[in-house]
């Protein structure tokens, strides 16, 4: 087997800027080119998905970046018949890159005769040939528990802690809020690392996707906001949030999301809602509505996935990336 010289990208359709950036900045890192492995991943006239890799895998170290963002099943698919295709060529390791990991919602029983797709979803991608995961904020942390596999699961937290410190001149007057119970975790580290305090907006529903009462624990008046989650999806809630915060004296409520599903309304809503700000990761491709919003911002993430897919080739350590000292350098001039 001939030895392997350079960790190798391909990509999916999914999030094709995404990868580009990842590949640019690794040969950034490197001091030599990096590109994406030529191949073609299309679809026939019946939609079935159709992959084949032009160039010579065999040996390699490769790393396939594709985000299962919507149409989630297609992206999927695309996913696992790469893999298939790459094991069946031979290639020496295959690491996904999965920046928004989809179907995490789905990680437990919320009722008799309900699935737990996300399980379902680690064991196919075991099974065609995935031998490692690189991802973004799980929705639920305990989904690496579904894979018999490493994975390596980035957290948006201290990229976010950069931006908002150079966003805020004055952190002195800035709380985290967590916009549900469940986030806290997520909200407190954020909180921790740039120093601020910490409040919640405790939701009570009627039925699923309605919200029928918002409470928020802890004093807001005369607070700028920030609102801290995983994703948003269709930004009925987050928007509702930041509603009640500002009817609980803060002075402005801005929002960091991990992932920026944003189906439906949710640009519309985002728009026209208090909120002053709403900061995403491009984990998921930004539609063009989304770029245009006077409201909306986008972070680049290929920063810190090319030096976590660098650090995998190389076996030296991922969590370092999590430290703000270690961050820092890397986005610099960036953020």
């Amino acid at each position: 087997m001939p030895t392997v010289v350079e960790p190798k990208l391909i990509a999916g359709n999914a999030n094709r800027p995404l990868a580009e950036a990842i590949a640019r900045r690794m040969s950034l890192y490197r001091g030599m080119s990096v590109g994406l492995v030529q191949a073609r991943v299309e679809r026939f006239n019946d939609q079935e998905i159709f992959v084949e890799v032009y160039e010579n895998v065999r040996g390699e170290d490769m790393f396939i970046i594709q985000p299962t963002s919507n149409p989630a099943n297609d992206n999927l698919m695309e996913l696992l018949i790469m893999a298939d295709a790459l094991r069946r060529s031979s290639a020496s390791r295959i690491t996904a890159v999965i920046p928004y990991f989809g179907y995490a919602r789905q990680d437990r029983r919320t009722k008799a005769r309900t699935p737990i797709t996300a399980k379902l979803v680690a064991n196919m991608m075991v099974e065609a040939g995935i031998e490692r995961i690189l991802t973004m904020d799980l929705h639920a942390a305990q989904i690496q528990g579904f894979f018999d596999i490493p994975v390596d699961n980035l957290y948006a937290s201290p990229i976010f802690a950069i931006d908002i410190k150079n966003q805020f001149a004055d952190l002195s007057d800035v709380m985290v809020i967590s916009p549900d119970v469940g986030g806290v975790a997520r909200a407190r580290e954020l909180a921790k690392r740039i120093n601020a305090p910490l409040s919640i907006v405790d939701k009570r529903r009627e039925k699923p996707g309605e919200i029928a009462e918002m409470t928020v624990i802890g004093d807001v008046t005369g607070k700028r906001c920030i609102i801290v989650d995983d994703m948003c999806d269709t930004a009925g809630t987050l928007c509702k949030a930041a509603e009640v915060i500002m009817d609980h004296g803060a002075t402005e409520v801005h929002a960091y999301i991990s992932h920026g599903v944003m189906s439906g309304p949710a640009v519309e809503r985002v728009s026209k809602s208090v909120l002053k700000t709403l900061v995403l990761t491009d984990t998921i491709q930004p539609t063009g509505p989304v770029s245009s919003a006077p409201n909306i911002r986008v972070l680049p993430t290929a920063p810190l996935f090319a030096q976590s897919i660098l650090n995998i080739w190389n076996g030296t350590s991922v969590s370092s990336l999590f430290e703000t000292d270690t961050l820092g350098p890397i986005y610099e001039g960036i953020l």
